[in-house]
């Protein structure tokens, strides 16, 4: 990787300005991975030159190849490249924590018996999660039909996204089985193309992530044997909790978000909604809506989200167990194949797979919408949703805005003595 323009071992900073930069980043970030990319550059980038343009933008194409919470492994891996696995360890903890705590904080707010005006603004905030989610899938599709090229490449991307959506209003927990499967269909297709090797699959841009995509092993072949797998694996492991809803139950949810999830961070909403919600119960419809509403208002990326389904079904000892789970592949896929990072920006098997399990997950992003209206109880909730799609669709208001003019209005029902459920 080009490392020409950054500075000597001695002139980066030591763990205590990576602690604070990037404590600070945790603290502000708000607005999800388009913000903490733009702070993330700003930082090494433009402001202290630590990493040099050409690197950041290759870490950038790495991490939206990964699976899991790509801004999060993007700020474990620029604190890796100042200071190693101690540097990594130090950036990342600082990046995650300080949303982590605040959620966790809220979390025992909102789930446990509070005043009325704060139900209020919960339920407020969570009607308009689904058209959150919407607005979330719809800016992720231009990109990617327009990455999908042209002729059957086109065809197999809307059949991919509406596999993703129609996975998601009705199989639940299996999702993620069904990205997988629209990957490897994908990837087979591909191979079977006589174009495939120099046509334009293999040199595009990524499907769905980020300017280039790779995959986990340098040879073809191998690298297809190894996705062809994961599916058996994974269906053992599900099969084995799924009856149990214990702390093995929340640890495979959790497993799913954090190395699993493909598509960018919200995918990771109807992964949590189906085992949460509807297969354990740890939550009802109108708290996890909270969760994803709180999930999207605080700073820190999307996946602490996980924290407040984790305290839901086991205090705090979920939320903490829930979050090691949920951001231990993120700092494993740095610290075991950083250096490999400019190789995974030219593998066309992953990036074959990627063509189908990224529009999937736009797919699946979309179709929440679904699952998240449903779960809505009052009249005027559905009032406030349609008010929150308008700002978000049409007006072009911010998330964390919207959210806050949801809970507004939630909180001045419940004080009016209106139901809050």
């Amino acid at each position: 990787m080009v490392r020409a323009s950054v500075r000597t071992r001695d002139e980066l900073p030591s763990l205590r300005t990576i602690v604070r930069e990037w404590g600070r980043i945790g603290c502000l970030g708000f607005g999800g991975p388009p913000a903490h990319v733009a702070m993330l550059r700003e930082l090494c980038v433009t402001r202290r030159r630590w990493i040099g343009e050409d690197e950041f933008e290759h870490a950038i194409a790495a991490t939206n190849v990964l699976p899991g919470p790509a801004s999060t492994q993007l700020a474990v891996y620029c604190a890796w490249r100042m200071r190693g696995v101690a540097g990594a360890l130090a950036g990342g903890a600082a990046f995650i924590l300080p949303g982590l705590v605040l959620i966790v904080a809220l979390a025992a707010l909102f789930l446990g018996d509070p005043p009325a005006w704060v139900r209020g603004a919960g339920a407020g905030a969570g009607a308009v999660v689904a058209a959150v989610a919407l607005d979330a899938a719809l800016k992720l599709l231009p990109g990617s039909w327009r990455r999908a090229g042209a002729g059957g490449r086109r065809a197999r991307w809307v059949a991919w996204v509406l596999a993703g959506a129609a996975a998601t209003a009705t199989l639940g927990p299996w999702l993620v089985l069904v990205l997988i499967a629209c990957g490897l269909i994908e990837l087979a297709w591909e191979r079977g193309s006589p174009s495939q090797p120099g046509g334009d699959a293999a040199s595009a841009s990524p499907p769905d992530g980020g300017p280039a995509a790779g995959g986990r092993t340098a040879g073809g072949r191998a690298s297809g044997a190894r996705l062809h797998a994961w599916p058996v694996p994974a269906a053992t492991v599900l099969a084995a909790v799924v009856a149990s809803g214990g702390l093995l139950a929340l640890c495979w949810t959790a497993f799913k978000v954090g190395a699993l999830s493909y598509g960018g961070g919200f995918v990771i909403v109807p992964l949590m909604q189906a085992d949460a919600v509807d297969r354990f119960h740890w939550m009802t419809d109108a708290e996890f809506l909270n969760a994803v509403a709180l999930g999207q208002a605080t700073p820190g990326p999307v996946t602490q989200t996980i924290a407040v389904v984790g305290f839901a079904a086991h205090g705090l000892l979920g939320a903490a167990l829930a979050s090691l789970v949920a951001f231990l592949p993120s700092f494993a896929f740095i610290l075991l194949g950083a250096d490999r990072f400019d190789r995974l920006s030219a593998l066309p098997g992953a990036q074959a797979f990627l063509a189908g399990a990224g529009p999937a997950s736009i797919g699946a992003i979309a179709g929440s919408a679904i699952p998240l209206a449903a779960g809505l109880a009052e009249t005027w909730q559905v009032v406030v949703l349609a008010a929150g799609a308008v700002l978000l669709l049409l007006a072009r208001r911010g998330v964390v805005t919207t959210l806050l003019l949801a809970g507004a209005a939630g909180s001045a029902v419940a004080l009016a003595g209106g139901p809050v459920g």
